[in-house]
């Protein structure tokens, strides 16, 4: 799962979430301490009204929430879903004695992404593409 800064940075550059079941999320009123939620469609189902998306926790998963504004939910997307997101400018993912290399191509400019974590390098690489306005939203 990616860290707290870069499902931050990744928010801030402008990608957007429409919630689907697996997908991992944690309220930014309790920072990058806070518990992982995963949407599932028993527990934690994402809910369409006028005025926007509410993720609804169903029967006793978390006794004192209801509901939650998506807004006010921070998604942690998952590897596979950071690898589709680059949809074609992935070229690879490889290891380093420190950690993982994402490599990607974008019009023929190719760059590579490190981290500790392989989540983390597909996310790096993501905000790259993002911030350049050419990832798709989900």
């Amino acid at each position: 799962m990616i860290s707290w800064e870069r499902a931050c940075a990744l928010r801030d550059a402008g990608l957007r979430w429409s919630p689907v079941s697996g997908d991992r999320f944690r309220l930014l009123s309790t920072g990058s301490t806070g518990d992982v939620f995963t949407v599932s469609d028993m527990t934690i189902e994402p809910h369409e009204f006028d005025t926007g998306v509410v993720l609804g926790f169903n029967g006793t998963t978390e006794w004192a929430l209801d509901s939650v504004a998506l807004e006010d939910a921070l998604w942690h997307p998952l590897e596979h879903q950071l690898r589709a997101l680059l949809g074609s400018t992935f070229c690879s993912l490889s290891t380093v004695a420190d950690g993982f290399v994402v490599r990607t191509d974008r019009l023929g400019t190719v760059r590579e992404f490190d981290a500790a974590d392989a989540a983390d390098a597909y996310a790096s690489a993501l905000l790259a593409l993002v911030e350049v306005g050419t990832a798709v939203e989900t």
